[in-house]
């Protein structure tokens, strides 16, 4: 039987992340629970930085963490990433360094942390539920791609003069 505190976890986790727990039993999420870290995190807190090459990723289960470009001393937020996230996957996957800060909105940000190792395990333990979590990466990846497409080609008309024809 799990305690509260795994229960409330696991809640947290089907209440925030639907897209990646449709597809899988509430035993299958307690499951990939096991399998990460919770981690709690203060307001304005670097979860990882520029240069770094990871060898863990989360899922945001509450605030918001702020992916920040950085000149010199001065930050600049090109996005943040809400309850339900991924933060971090690129570089855990491609293995190449950060190109963005992460940082804590606020106080309270919620993360579950998956590192190498225990992804690994995953793997092998519960294909199933890696095979969830890989698919819900490259979806994840994939809204970014769009997205980021998207904004490329309303940028290149502002400047260009072709959005105002």
């Amino acid at each position: 039987m799990m305690d509260n505190v795994n229960l409330q976890l696991l809640e947290q986790v089907k209440d925030t992340c639907p897209e990646f727990c449709a597809a899988l039993t509430d035993g299958e999420i307690a499951k990939f629970v096991a399998f990460t870290r919770l981690r709690e995190l203060g307001s304005q807190e670097v979860v990882a930085d520029i240069g770094e090459i990871s060898d863990r990723f989360y899922l945001v289960i509450g605030g918001a963490v702020k992916l920040l470009h950085v000149e010199g001393e001065r930050e600049f937020e090109v996005g943040q990433v809400e309850p339900g996230g991924l933060v971090g996957e690129m570089s855990f996957f491609d293995r190449q360094p950060r190109t963005v800060r992460l940082k804590a909105r606020r106080s309270g940000v919620r993360l579950l942390e998956i590192n190498r190792q225990m992804y690994n395990r995953l793997r092998i333990a519960e294909p199933y539920i890696a095979t969830n979590l890989l698919e819900f990466v490259v979806r994840s990846l994939d809204y970014l791609v769009r997205h980021l497409s998207d904004e490329n080609a309303k940028l290149h008309k502002q400047v260009t003069g072709l959005g105002y024809r």
